[in-house]
């Protein structure tokens, strides 16, 4: 960006949007809406307290458990589709519908089969993550040039090979550039699945913080939240970054 002839980082925009958030907060001009600097303050404690590193291990596991399933079905069944037209056609309409849906409204569901507890967040996760991942496994897989595969055939690659060391490995780009949005939605589907059960991990914090007027804290948890979705998105970026020569390849 840039302002006046000069070169402006793009974290100045963020410290634009943190002073006005804390002019807004000390004016008193929104009641739900502390000064960021209270907010700041609320984070170092509430860190520091049994209540939210009790929470923190809940939703992680839960968030974990979800991500992993997601993975391990979705990369699989975007390689199928991609791979097997019969298998695309019957099952890319459903995945398609599935990843445009509000899937909030599918939490109450989930806790109908599954009950109140960590298994309806661990399906809540699930149910945010798999179809993206599944979206970009299929596109992956659906450029890969064809003739990589008639190469490896040639050479007499067993289906086990041309699948995990041809195909696997051609697709990673999309497949990974997959995981990182379904993380991010995952963490959607983490803190929507815990604040309609309401009795768990950071959706019980939330309950608590939002009806009782504790706004410092409840905008301390979200920010926290976010920040753990824009790491865990970098990561996962910076092991794009290192597979971008498999894209040059194919």
């Amino acid at each position: 960006m840039t302002l006046f002839g000069y070169r402006v980082p793009m974290m100045a925009s963020l410290l634009v949007w943190c002073l006005i958030w804390e002019i807004i907060g000390r004016a008193h001009l929104v009641f739900l809406l502390p000064p960021l600097s209270e907010v700041l303050a609320a984070a170092v404690h509430l860190v520091q307290t049994a209540s939210w590193q009790n929470a923190t291990i809940t939703t992680l596991r839960a968030f974990v458990m979800g991500m992993a399933l997601s993975i391990l079905f979705g990369v699989p069944l975007g390689i199928l589709m991609g791979r097997v037209k019969i298998a695309d056609d019957l099952l890319g309409m459903w995945v398609n519908i599935f990843s445009s849906a509000p899937l909030s409204a599918l939490v109450p569901v989930l806790m109908i089969l599954f009950g109140f507890g960590e298994r309806t967040i661990v399906a809540a996760v699930f149910l945010f993550a798999i179809w993206i991942i599944v979206l970009d496994t299929r596109a992956g897989v659906r450029h890969i040039s064809p003739s990589l595969v008639e190469m490896a055939r040639s050479y007499g690659a067993s289906r086990r090979a041309l699948y995990t060391k041809v195909i696997l490995l051609a697709a990673l780009p999309e497949i990974l550039a997959g995981i990182r949005l379904g993380l991010i939605r995952g963490v959607k589907g983490v803190v929507i699945g815990q604040l309609l059960v309401a009795i768990v991990g950071y959706g019980a914090l939330f309950e608590t913080f939002s009806r009782n007027f504790r706004m410092a804290e409840f905008w301390a948890l979200t920010i926290i939240l976010f920040a753990f979705a824009l790491l865990v998105a970098q990561l996962i970026e910076q092991a794009e970054a290192k597979v971008e020569y498999y894209a040059g390849a194919r």
